[in-house]
């Protein structure tokens, strides 16, 4: 629970965890020099401005490191690779990564996961259950900033992972929380919100959540569509922004009972 500048972390009265952990754009400067991709590349494939949605947690964890200085979303062996497959087909690093960078990284994931134990372990003591909103976004214009965006049949406009949540306990809160963002307009339409279509094996941190806590913990992983910006030019929508981030209160809003109804 040391202070880290790799994340910012705050700690409010209640059992919702709000956390993006792919939002950070910082790599430090020793680790700059062996980057092989731009930092327009990079910003690409982080999830900027999903750290503002946070802002509907009692607590909320918002990473200021980038993925590419190490991507807490995956297994620690997996955090940093150098593997362009593991990177979308990009080549991430020139040549091979020295090992004192690898090992400072990768001591940022050990922090964050004991960081993370030691928060859900004094919530879950005090609330007895808690919802883990896993904040995240992606792209849908791959194919360039003037070719035609991904079909809208595999690329809802908020996907809702739910991989590791326990249906016979939470099933009921994952229906409430979708249809709380269905009613909640984007740039005045009603946002196409489904479960587990673009990412249906779900992300390391989730997994290691519920392998740690079981069903104490609901976890769903909101996926935005990059809809509220230029994936290209990292321009923002702020009034799309901002109807997100009502969306996901008024989620919040609809389950959270169920959650102080635990203590």
């Amino acid at each position: 629970m040391e202070k880290s500048d790799d994340w910012d972390l705050i700690i409010g009265d209640g059992p919702v965890v709000a956390t993006a952990i792919h939002d950070g754009h910082h790599v430090r400067d020793s680790l700059l020099p062996h980057l092989a991709i731009s930092e327009d590349e990079r910003r690409r494939e982080e999830d900027p401005m999903t750290g503002l949605l946070t802002a509907v947690g009692d607590v909320r964890i918002q990473v200021r490191a980038s993925r590419f200085q190490v991507d807490l979303n995956r297994p620690r062996d997996k955090a940093v690779s150098t593997d362009p497959a593991d990177t979308w087909g990009l080549q991430v690093w020139r040549g091979d990564l020295p090992p004192q960078e690898r090992a400072l990284s990768l001591a940022g994931h050990d922090r964050f996961y004991a960081m993370i134990r030691a928060l859900l372990d004094e919530l879950l003591a005090k609330w007895g259950c808690v919802l883990l909103i896993d904040i995240h976004s992606y792209n849908h214009r791959r194919d360039g900033a003037d070719a035609e965006p991904a079909p809208q049949r595999h690329n809802p406009d908020i996907e809702l992972g739910v991989t590791t949540l326990d249906p016979g306990r939470w099933g009921g809160v994952a229906e409430r929380f979708a249809q709380a963002l269905r009613e909640t307009p984007i740039d005045g339409r009603s946002p196409d919100v489904r479960e587990n279509v673009r990412f249906p094996t779900g992300g390391y941190f989730p997994e290691w959540v519920y392998a740690t806590w079981g069903d104490k913990v609901c976890t769903i992983s909101p996926e935005y569509k990059k809809i509220y910006m230029d994936e290209w030019t990292a321009q923002a929508d702020i009034p799309a922004i901002e109807d997100l981030r009502t969306g996901l209160q008024n989620a919040v809003d609809a389950v959270r009972p169920e959650f102080m109804a635990c203590r």
